[in-house]
């Protein structure tokens, strides 16, 4: 059987967890993917779009002028009393007209829409901004979870398979049971195969990062320690309420949708009226062969100006139809704007009592983590004692790298439940990454450090010979004796006897 040996603990660990000299901070990884991310490049390709077709709708205010040419030839076929003549002429014709609106309601109502439909893009830009935001910051810390999740498993490992170690040299000094060392080695299967899920879902989180950010092998600079969590400033929910009101992408949009479907209203209405336009142009025609009227050569040079009224009388009750879709329309509108408002009222709520529920648990965990350790430090002294087991010690252990895990874990949670409430009310700037950005090691120690060694398990005066340093070699353990199966052969039960039937009595 191959005998295991153990590197010293601290190099280790430290092999294990060793990052690249330079990593990339939140406000680098946001940089590059806003300029990478395809879904917000299509967004900014959605607002440039918005923008020129919100432009067209000024055409209609606007005069429209026009430049015509066109040559001709004519033949005649003149029949009369005196005889039959024939001959053809040329025209050539020229000209360039103008006309402007004066008095269109529908083209003006149409403008005044067009400059809302420009605040709408920006709403909607704003809003893709800030989803940019949370997706990096989301995926940035799903790494950083990820590696500590995966350094905290690696340091578990190492303190299990010390604790295998002392059992099975406890079991060959003869100072505890097989029990000790299979409830080890049990242990320390199971950590095997969380570290092995844990890697995995180290290598899957880095992917969906490196796609995000378009960087391969971008490697995200952890928390700085200690931790500083930025507190939640106003600490007052209905401030942040009354803020979303104002300012928040979403009703913003839905408000000017309501203005839109108001203006489209109007616009409708304005089938009824009458228009005007002022007409310009300056015509030119040539007749070298003359006209049909005449054979001398002629040259007309035309310059008109005047003004066109059209009144619409009846339209098979088109326009009485339009003006009832689209007052349903901005009834439609007026409740996509209530909605949107208690939708955002609700997840602004829930967003702040999410981040001071969280900011509580990690205070709550980072007691957890020094009572874990106490009891940790307590169940190894018992186990030396001998008023504690093996399995004792390695639920302590079990605990507290859980404690650590979870954490960890609360500890970004909270980071980007800051970003996710200010998204809710809609306040949400990439400005904010920097706050973020001043709690990572960009020049300091990470806050999940592993490089230090964990506590070495106390063992018996017998099975403490090697000296601190050496390597760790665990004797193999001899299996467990199981006595073979033999049952006795099954009897088969006798049949009762038959009842006994009495004669009925008169």
């Amino acid at each position: 059987m191959p005998v295991l040996r153990l590197l010293p603990l601290t190099a280790a660990i430290a092999a294990a967890i060793a990052l690249p000299a330079h990593g990339q901070s939140l406000v680098d990884l946001y940089d590059s993917a806003r300029g990478y991310d395809a879904t917000y490049q299509a967004a900014r390709a959605q607002y440039d779009a918005s923008l020129a077709r919100a432009a067209q709708a000024k055409a209609g205010i606007l005069p429209s002028v026009g430049l015509s040419a066109g040559a001709s030839h004519t033949e005649l076929d003149v029949n009369t009393p005196l005889g039959n003549t024939n001959r053809g002429f040329n025209t050539q014709t020229a000209g360039i007209n103008a006309t402007q609106p004066l008095y269109r309601p529908a083209n003006w109502a149409t403008y005044e829409q067009s400059k809302r439909q420009v605040d709408i893009a920006q709403a909607v830009l704003t809003i893709a901004d800030q989803d940019l935001v949370v997706r990096v910051s989301q995926a940035y810390f799903d790494v950083l979870a990820a590696q500590d999740t995966l350094s905290l498993v690696r340091a578990q490992k190492a303190a299990v398979a010390e604790q295998l170690a002392a059992a099975k040299r406890n079991f060959e000094v003869g100072t505890s049971t097989i029990t000790d060392t299979r409830e080890a080695q049990a242990r320390f299967d199971l950590v095997v195969s969380q570290e092995i899920a844990a890697e995995n879902d180290l290598q899957v989180k880095k992917i969906a990062l490196d796609q995000l950010v378009g960087r391969p092998g971008s490697v995200p600079v952890p928390l700085a320690a200690p931790v500083q969590l930025p507190d939640v400033a106003p600490a007052d929910m209905n401030a942040w309420v009354a803020q979303a009101e104002e300012v928040h992408p979403s009703i913003r949009q839905a408000r000017l949708g309501l203005d839109v479907a108001t203006l489209e209203v109007e616009k409708a209405q304005a089938g009824h009226k009458p228009t005007i336009d002022a007409n310009l142009g300056y015509n030119v025609s040539n007749n070298p062969q003359g006209t049909s009227t005449t054979t001398t050569r002629s040259r007309i040079n035309a310059a008109t100006i005047g003004v066109t009224f059209s009144m619409p009388l009846f339209a098979g009750y088109a326009i009485e139809n339009r003006v009832k879709e689209t007052l349903a329309l901005e009834e439609q509108s007026r409740s996509v704007l209530e909605s949107t408002r208690r939708s955002v009222t609700q997840a602004t709520r829930a967003a702040y009592l999410g981040l001071v529920s969280g900011a509580g648990q990690v205070k709550a965990l980072e007691a957890a983590e020094a009572s874990s350790q106490s009891a940790l430090d307590a169940n190894r002294l018992g186990y030396q004692v001998g008023v504690r087991i093996n399995i004792d010690v390695l639920n302590s252990q079990s605990q507290l790298y859980q404690t650590k895990r979870d954490l960890a874990v609360a500890r970004y949670n909270v980071l980007l439940g800051n970003l996710k409430l200010r998204q809710a009310n809609g306040t949400l700037t990439p400005d904010d990454l920097r706050a973020i950005n001043g709690t990572l090691a960009t020049d300091g120690r990470p806050a999940v450090d592993m490089t230090v060694t964990p506590p070495q398990p106390p063992s018996s005066a017998a099975g403490a010979a090697g000296r601190p340093g050496t390597p760790i070699v665990i004797p193999p353990v001899p299996p467990v004796q199981t006595p073979p199966f033999t049952p006795p052969p099954p009897t088969m039960p006798s049949p009762p006897p038959p009842p006994v039937i009495l004669p009925p009595t008169r």
